[in-house]
């Protein structure tokens, strides 16, 4: 939470005049009892209406401007609140995004979209009822009191009994509360989970008749959540009674012993209404001031959890060692990876290296390891043993912002934003034109269907790309990465939608654009990688393979067995139809 604290500095001033006003406005309020004394004492006690209508007067004035204070109190600490949340939304937002991939994939991405809303909606709502109230409700509080020694000694030592109760009350049940909500939001965060994978999943739930099962998972989470947040909700709801109960037993005592003191001549009839209102306002601002004990309780977890976020290192540090080692675009040496909390490798010693202008096709079977081959070279996963190197360095001595710059990536699974064409393709590039979107768009085979769409650059694009193809959005993903014109474009496994005529004119395009570009080819085709330089077969996160179609032929059995699963022996050599090596 103190860490959270520095964000407000931006907003001292606010800070500081939102308590401030809201001080002055309670002073006001603290006026209003000795107010109706006198008009009961002097004024109807005497039958005198000048009094009356002054006393009268004045009442209002200390409204209308205790209102004032009260307004600018207000715009101020809800200026510092929503500041304050802006502030951490976007730092959070950016921290998250310079987390590694293992560190996001560790939190999970339930929990970091609670913490970018939910709790940090309950930092905003508990900083602005702290600002004020946390001030104004003691003031007035331990004010009273004060002002009610004023009016009697002996009559104010029953506020003296009844405050430390109330306070006893009030910070006991903080204190077992302020842990429960913790476990709350917690429970939220694994039936958001539960929520998210169904709602991704839903095709493959019904796929498979399951939605009675789910439906059964997601009551047992909701109802232990409900359960959870019922008991808090029962020892949080015992504030208010309980304060209700000690403050009216208190004024009860005080109408009783102010009854007696009147009947002796000590105290006034006024005196004792303004006791009574002195109590009464006690009674107000400390269930305001328990209300907000629950607020800032639910504050505080939230606080604390999001500060857990911003505590997680991002996993990316970079190494000072930028010497080149030689003239290679891409290189892996013996380079091993184990993923977070992963029981055994998923790379083992891998070993190659491609020159500029080449083409590396990787293959081998689901689960083999080939898009963590890719995962390494824009340094999503740091390898665990071995060093990846970009035009000779090693990428983790590069800023991953320069390394990236390096890198078009087509990911194995098409993911387009909603918007427009034009807006995803420049993604890559925001400064690319027209006539740079319309040639990636030829080379990736989209510039048909696009000029066929309504508005061309312009057209709608919607969540996730649903309103195309999958063929379709894998090409316009293909084109989004040609725009940025990498020096190393990685296809992983991005033409799996499309049709073997497509495949081969996408390959040729891509070549013919731009002879030094190094394109990375990762397929479970052999048609896609059979006129690479070079090939790497991968099998158990193992390499099994290295070298051209011909020499793999001859000498890796895995990479024979692929091929002619894929091809019939009649047709043993036969290039794919529109296919040829240039």
């Amino acid at each position: 939470m103190k860490t959270l604290l520095v964000y407000l500095k931006k907003y001292r001033k606010e800070a500081i005049l939102g308590p401030l006003f809201k001080l002055l406005e309670a002073s006001f309020e603290l006026l209003i009892p000795l107010v109706v004394a006198d008009i009961i004492d002097v004024g109807i006690a005497g039958a005198d209406e000048s009094i009356i209508i002054r006393d009268a007067l004045l009442m209002a004035a200390l409204g209308l401007i205790g209102m004032l204070f009260s307004i600018t109190a207000q715009f101020f600490s809800a200026k510092a609140a929503v500041g304050l949340a802006a502030d951490l939304r976007h730092e959070l937002f950016d921290h998250i995004q310079s987390l590694s991939y293992s560190k996001a994939q560790t939190v999970g991405t339930s929990t970091l979209l609670t913490r970018i809303t939910s709790d940090i909606n309950q930092v905003q709502t508990g900083l602005n009822l702290a600002l004020r109230l946390l001030l104004r409700s003691p003031f007035i509080v331990f004010g009273a009191m004060i002002m009610a020694f004023t009016v009697d000694v002996k009559a104010a030592l029953i506020f003296v009994v009844t405050i430390p109760i109330l306070a006893a009350v009030i910070f006991g049940i903080m204190k077992i509360t302020t842990p429960l909500y913790k476990k709350v939001q917690g429970k939220l965060d694994g039936l958001l989970g539960m929520t998210r994978q169904n709602l991704t999943g839903v095709r493959v739930i019904r796929a498979f008749n399951n939605e009675e099962k789910e439906l059964a998972d997601f009551e047992s989470g909701n109802e232990s959540l409900t359960s959870m947040q019922m008991h808090v909700g029962r020892i949080s709801a015992l504030m208010n009674p309980l304060t209700y109960v000690i403050v009216n037993l208190a004024a009860a005592a005080l109408i009783y012993y102010g009854a007696l003191r009147v009947d002796t001549g000590v105290l006034t009839q006024g005196q004792v209404v303004a006791l009574v209102n002195y109590m009464s306002q006690i009674l107000v601002e400390l269930i305001k001031f328990a209300n907000l004990i629950v607020t800032i309780s639910k504050a505080m977890a939230s606080a604390d959890r999001i500060q857990d976020i911003l505590l997680i290192e991002t996993g990316m540090e970079l190494f000072s060692d930028n010497e080149k080692t030689g003239n290679d675009c891409l290189a892996f040496d013996h380079v091993s990876l184990i993923y977070p909390n992963a029981g055994a490798e998923s790379l083992t010693d891998i070993h190659f290296s491609i020159g500029h202008g080449q083409t590396l096709g990787i293959i081998g079977g689901t689960g083999s390891g080939k898009s963590s081959v890719v995962n390494l070279i824009p340094r999503f996963f740091d390898a665990t043993s071995g060093t990846v190197r970009v035009d000779g360095k090693d990428v983790r001595s590069y800023e991953p912002d320069v390394l990236r710059r390096k890198i078009g990536l087509v990911p194995q699974k098409a993911v387009l934003f909603k918007g427009t064409i034009r807006s995803n393709l420049q993604m890559a590039d925001p400064a690319a034109d027209e006539g740079a979107m319309w040639e990636a768009l030829r080379i990736a085979q989209a510039e048909d269907f696009v000029r066929e769409k309504k508005g061309w650059l312009d057209a709608e694009v919607a969540q996730e790309g649903r309103n195309f193809s999958g063929g379709q959005r894998q090409r316009l993903t293909i084109a989004r990465a040609l725009t940025r014109r990498p020096e190393i474009l990685i296809l992983d496994d991005s033409a799996s939608a499309l049709d073997y005529m497509t495949d081969a004119k996408l390959r040729r395009a891509i070549r013919e654009a731009d002879p030094d570009m190094t394109v990375v080819i990762v397929s479970q085709r052999t048609a896609s990688v059979r006129f690479a330089d070079l090939i790497l077969v991968l099998d158990d996160g193992h390499a099994v393979g290295l070298g051209s179609h011909d020499e793999l032929m001859e000498s890796c059995p895995v990479y024979r067995e692929i091929y002619d699963s894929q091809f019939s022996r009649e047709n043993d050599g036969r290039e794919v139809p529109g296919d040829e090596k240039k």
